[in-house]
């Protein structure tokens, strides 16, 4: 409404902030500055180079950094290196959004579930405030189970609507289905600093 494109930017403190890499007015990827930093996707276990579009670890080197350089970095974040040309004729190499960081990863039933993926499900229904919790147990069948607690912004006789919303939406993105519960304002527990949305009640 106010004529205001927003455009993704990835950085990280322990390299130099932001600006690491940055989108274009095409939205296609964010274009890495090649001429300070070397970047590569790995294999967590591996740590084998993985080729371009494949997804894997984020790892940089410092090309023009001197106070703290850094070589093969590890980010622990989960992306890929997109292949082709941007439309916008920049040449340098382009990341795709960051799915998530591989120690956030959670396996459900064999599926690996990142929060990030839940987040966007969440913020692309728009109907829920932006605290939500996950937590993850074993069902009746000793089998892994996920609930996802969410406090509703919409009036609660649209709780039931919205909860059959969110799990068709949460297992279309996730693979597995999982329980909604709907809760009002304030009602997930606050907690000081960063924000506690992974319960893992399996290593109890």
């Amino acid at each position: 409404r106010l004529g205001i494109s927003a455009l993704d930017i990835y950085g990280l403190s322990e390299v130099m902030g932001p600006a690491v890499a940055m989108e274009c007015a095409h939205k296609t990827g964010m274009h890495i500055a090649e001429d300070h930093f070397i970047p590569e996707i790995i294999d967590s276990n591996t740590l084998e180079q993985l080729p371009l579009g494949q997804q894997g670890e984020l790892v940089f080197t410092c090309v023009t950094k001197e106070a703290l350089p850094l070589v093969r970095y590890r980010t622990r974040d989960l992306a890929r290196l997109l292949p082709g040309d941007c439309p916008c004729g920049r040449t340098t190499v382009r990341m795709e959004k960051v799915l998530g960081r591989n120690d956030d990863m959670l396996i459900i039933r064999g599926v690996n579930v990142f929060p990030s993926q839940i987040e966007t499900v969440l913020l692309a229904i728009g109907q829920v405030e932006p605290h939500y919790q996950l937590v993850v147990g074993r069902g009746d069948d000793h089998l892994d189970a996920l609930e996802v607690l969410v406090e509703s912004a919409s009036e609660p006789s649209r709780h039931m609507e919205l909860r059959g919303r969110l799990g068709t939406d949460l297992r279309n993105a996730l693979g597995i289905g999982c329980s909604v519960t709907i809760l009002g304002p304030g009602e997930i527990a606050r907690s000081e600093g960063k924000a506690v949305r992974v319960i893992d009640n399996r290593q109890i």
